[in-house]
């Protein structure tokens, strides 16, 4: 295993684990395939020994399986940074949030979040209200917010600035098919407030491996989400990718990673081989030029596709 060179530092990146759990709304079920977990054990360690420390997930990512799994990896360390998500209900239920906190703890076998997440705005300063007590007890040390828009992120804002508390990360769906986030970014970063970007990739289909020949699982939401024909619409950005990637000498799935970075978000990278953990290691090392950024910009803006999940607000 590769130590982190403390000559370079890892930029700030968050690994997530959504197509790690084995149950409902997880591996099988959205990405087609079910991962050996001995062999996401070793990604774990590879990832950490590179320097890649922060990890996400969420307690509907395999309904818990995803976060008992990396609980154990993780097993009593304490450098590690955990940020899991709460998902509440249409219908707001007193002390749910609270609930759903405290079985996040129990399966990834810790009693604090680093970070947790209001994983989608329904009842959100109800559901904050709720945080409230446990972030003044130190329980939550930093609340998120996810899938929510500019009036939300600035609800929450003036909500817990009255309670003596600030709002840490907005987490969004922001990807080189899915740019429209730019001004939420920009006031993130202009307050204080971390903004993760999730699905940087689209479910494998910017990482260059699939294509409308080689396609995604048939059972699989992914697939429902990416069908061929969209494939055929992004033919021109993957080939650009593969340019710029080997101008670099990357690997071409790191290039949607490296232009999130260069658009002031933190990526959230999901990865599942011990490989893929060196492929970003050694990418992060590379800076795209402003000329490179903006012809990924127009080229995607140019295959006219915009994703976007089921769960997400119009």
């Amino acid at each position: 295993m590769k130590e982190n060179n403390t000559d370079f530092p890892v930029r700030d990146v968050m690994i997530g684990t959504w197509a790690w759990g084995a149950g409902y709304n997880g591996s099988k079920m959205v990405f087609g395939k079910k991962y050996d977990e001995s062999e996401l054990k070793r990604t774990f360690e590879q990832a950490t020994g590179y320097g890649f420390l922060k990890w996400d997930t969420a307690a509907v990512y395999g309904m818990g399986s995803c976060e008992k799994l990396l609980g154990s990896f993780i097993n009593g360390r304490r450098d590690i940074f955990i940020s899991t998500k709460y998902f509440p209900e249409k219908r707001f239920k007193t002390g749910e949030l609270e609930k759903s906190f405290n079985e996040s703890m129990e399966r990834l076998n810790l009693q604090s979040a680093d970070l947790f997440w209001i994983h989608k705005p329904n009842n959100l300063l109800a559901n904050l209200k709720e945080a409230v007590p446990l972030m003044k007890d130190g329980r939550i040390k930093s609340v998120g917010i996810s899938n929510v828009s500019m009036t939300d992120i600035k609800n929450a804002v003036d909500f817990l600035n009255k309670h003596g508390l600030r709002l840490g990360a907005v987490q969004n769906h922001f990807s080189l098919l899915r740019n429209d986030q730019q001004p939420i970014i920009d006031y993130c970063n202009n307050n204080g407030i971390t903004y993760y970007a999730y699905m940087v990739l689209e479910q494998g289909a910017l990482a260059g491996r699939y294509n409308s020949k080689n396609h995604f699982p048939l059972f699989s939401m992914r697939n429902f989400m990416f069908p061929k024909s969209k494939f055929r619409k992004i033919e021109g950005l993957l080939d650009l990718m593969k340019e710029i990637a080997g101008r670099y000498g990357i690997d071409r799935s790191q290039i949607p990673i490296l232009w999130v970075l260069e658009k002031g978000a933190v990526p959230i990278v999901g990865i599942t081989k011990p490989e893929y953990a060196g492929k970003l290691y050694d990418a992060l090392k590379v800076r795209l030029s402003a000329e490179e950024t903006d012809r990924l910009t127009e080229e995607a803006r140019e295959t006219g596709v915009r994703q976007q999940g089921s769960w997400e607000p119009q």
